[in-house]
């Protein structure tokens, strides 16, 4: 590859060319091409960088950037390294909901605007111990709340299929950063389709894995909060393999932990596989016009490689599961955030969904924790038995379309109102509830060229079973690869 600052136009196009051939591939080719000297990290690096300053600034994907000249010592110093793990020299930025060291960190908040930690969270550090060099933050909401990645710090975050689009949330900044090819990885998290619905806007993979799969921190309510997790995102399925086993692995200092170990398998033979569609649940979900559709072209792919598919009824009544993942979240959130009620200060800061949620949840009884807590266990129970018939489950990622990057939130669908900020996003919420594993999958285009996906689902623990439906599907489909943005 030529130098980082080409000085005639012939070289400049030369280097425009190099490249784009560079940021088009996955993350596992530019390993084994770093492993094998092919390329080295600073040519990875400075690809990334010039990328970054010509179309960071439309999207708002990367937040906090570190200066590129640092970012290049650090790759140089990289090129005739020994190899530290499978992500050594390759650039990565972290969701600006996890503690980097030293790394401006501020939740979207504008109590944090500057805030720099003094230690990594455990994603970060095991990003860091892998190889990866950190070059910034990737945009979130503030506190992460809803699927539309805007806040006070930093803005909007962009679609990269449309400018004129959310990139969704709370991993927006992420699958922006991943679609524009900012990144050629991205770390996410993942409560209510955090991972997943952006995931689909911007037509990348994310992967929520079965809970305690990717360990949090050793925090005082670990125990109780078991709804969220971090997960990998990519381009490729084998990219999300890959990087889930870095990412996983049991974390001593807190429970309920999965072993880690390697998630990569061959695709799937899915010959007599079967799987079962959730589709709208009955239509406990509605969703915007060519959605279905679009996910049913989805599943004609695996039936085309064998799969059996099967409608299946809706499984559990949606209002319980509804009650239930409203009592439990704002639960949590007054637990995490309630003390911000009590400062005005820090309260006037906070944004209404917030506070909305602090406010549901300081008023939530002991006696309908427990009730939503027996519905939660009901229904594992009964998608178990699901999963004694079926190979895995699918259902929408999202219920609407990327929408305009000038709202809140979305305030209907298909005229039927939304009677909170995020009950446009509840089609994630059975498979949250449970912590099953969930692969959001890409699955083409609409009538308006916005993208949309579907996730994979699978039963408590068979993360590794999942990627490899997803293998099968990529390998088939290949959105990503078929259909970058025209940025």
């Amino acid at each position: 590859m030529g130098g980082f600052a080409p000085h005639t136009p012939q070289d400049i196009f030369e280097q425009m060319k190099e490249d784009i051939v560079l940021l088009d591939r996955s993350a596992s080719d530019l390993a084994r091409m770093i492993a094998a000297r092919e390329i080295k990290p600073s040519e990875v690096m400075e690809a990334h960088l010039a990328r970054s300053a010509s179309v960071n600034g439309a999207v708002n994907a990367i937040v906090s950037p570190r200066a590129p000249e640092v970012l290049m010592d650090e790759a140089r110093a990289a090129d005739d390294a020994p190899v530290r793990g499978w992500l050594h020299g390759l650039p990565l930025a972290v969701k600006d909901l996890v503690a980097v060291k030293g790394l401006r960190t501020t939740y979207g908040s504008p109590i944090f605007a500057d805030h720099v930690p003094g230690a990594d969270d455990l994603v970060a550090a095991r990003m860091r111990a892998a190889g990866a060099i950190l070059v910034g933050k990737t945009n979130t909401p503030e506190w992460g709340h809803g699927s539309h990645s805007l806040n006070p710090v930093f803005g909007v975050t962009r679609n990269p299929y449309d400018l004129t689009r959310t990139a969704g949330g709370s991993s927006g900044g992420a699958a922006a950063a991943l679609a524009a090819r900012l990144v050629p990885l991205a770390d996410g998290s993942d409560m209510m389709g955090s991972l997943r619905n952006p995931a689909a806007f911007c037509n990348v993979y994310g992967m929520r894995p079965s809970y305690g799969r990717v360990p949090g921190d050793a925090l005082g309510d670990t125990f109780m909060a078991t709804l969220a997790t971090e997960g990998p995102m990519a381009r490729t399925v084998e990219d999300v393999a890959r990087f889930l086993g870095v990412l996983a692995g049991e974390n001593p200092t807190v429970p309920f932990g999965l072993p880690g170990g390697d998630f990569l398998r061959p695709p799937a033979d899915l010959k007599g596989r079967r799987i079962g569609w959730l589709g709208d649940w009955g239509g406990a979900y509605p969703c915007e016009p060519g959605i279905l559709d679009l996910c049913r072209a989805g599943l004609a792919v695996l039936a085309d490689q064998g799969a059996e598919i099967d409608e299946v009824a809706p499984p559990f009544p949606a209002e319980k599961l509804w009650w239930a993942w409203l009592t439990l979240r704002a639960f949590l959130n007054a637990g995490a955030k309630g003390a911000m009620r009590d400062d005005p200060a820090q309260w006037a800061q906070l944004k209404p969904e917030t506070q909305w949620e602090i406010e549901q949840g300081l008023a939530v009884t002991a006696a309908e924790v427990h009730a939503a807590s027996v519905i939660r266990s009901r229904w594992y129970a009964r998608a178990a038995k699901l999963f004694a018939r079926y190979d895995a489950l699918v259902m929408p990622s999202a219920q609407v379309w990327p929408f305009p990057a000038d709202w809140r939130w979305p305030q209907a669908i298909n005229g039927r109102a939304m009677d909170t900020y995020h009950r446009w996003m509840e089609v994630v919420v059975p498979i949250s509830l449970i912590g099953l594993p969930s692969l959001a999958v890409p699955c083409g285009f609409g009538a308006t060229g916005l993208p949309m996906g579907m996730q994979i689902i699978g039963r408590f623990g068979a993360d590794a079973e999942v990627l490899a439906i997803g293998q099968s599907y990529h390998a088939a489909t290949d959105w990503p690869g078929r259909r970058p943005p025209a940025l």
